[in-house]
């Protein structure tokens, strides 16, 4: 582990990440040791295709969303050149963008979210991702690893990942046809 800052605590600490269909189904969960998202863009949609083919599922991400502390020139081109479409957010919601993301690729992704194509698909990222951490964290109470070691961490993080799609899949067998 390395140490994150939490709040003004500087504590050791692994940084879950999660790919998620639009279902909130995990489909890849890794862990680093970096405390930013940005490097870990292409890493996770590469882990996410390696899942998909070991499950024996053919189809491929075709667009993929993010918010804006996964920005990387170099990985949203990567997954262009890859036939996929990334929809990253170039800043947060604030007022105005950071003077170092200004021109070139990040008025680029402003002009295509503010297309009503661009911004429905994008909305869409929220309701995906968030609430699988959030169900994970607030819900079931797990708001840390217990294990030691970055093997035993990442296979901790990757057995959550699987009970929360156990879960998910047998409530939604248990709701009402229609609903």
């Amino acid at each position: 582990a390395r140490r994150m800052k939490f709040g003004r605590n500087f504590i050791p600490a692994y940084n879950a990440q999660a790919v998620t269909t639009e279902d909130q189904l995990i489909v890849a969960a890794e862990i680093t040791t970096q405390g930013g998202d940005f490097e870990q863009l292409e890493p996770m949609i590469a882990a996410a295709e390696r899942e998909l083919e070991g499950a024996g599922v053919t189809e491929r991400p075709e667009v993929v969303l993010a918010d804006a502390g996964y920005w990387s020139n170099g990985h949203i081109d990567s997954l262009r050149e890859r036939g996929m479409i990334p929809i990253v957010a170039p800043d947060t919601t604030r007022n105005r963008p950071r003077k170092t993301r200004l021109g070139g690729p990040y008025d680029f992704m402003r002009r295509v979210l503010d297309t009503e194509k661009g911004g429905a698909l994008y909305s869409k990222r929220m309701p995906m991702v968030e609430p699988v951490f959030a169900q994970i964290k607030a819900n079931r109470r797990i708001d840390r690893l217990k294990r030691r070691g970055r093997a035993a961490a990442r296979s901790e993080w990757r057995l959550i990942a699987a009970t929360h799609n156990l879960l998910k899949l047998y409530r939604s067998r248990l709701a009402p046809a229609g609903a």
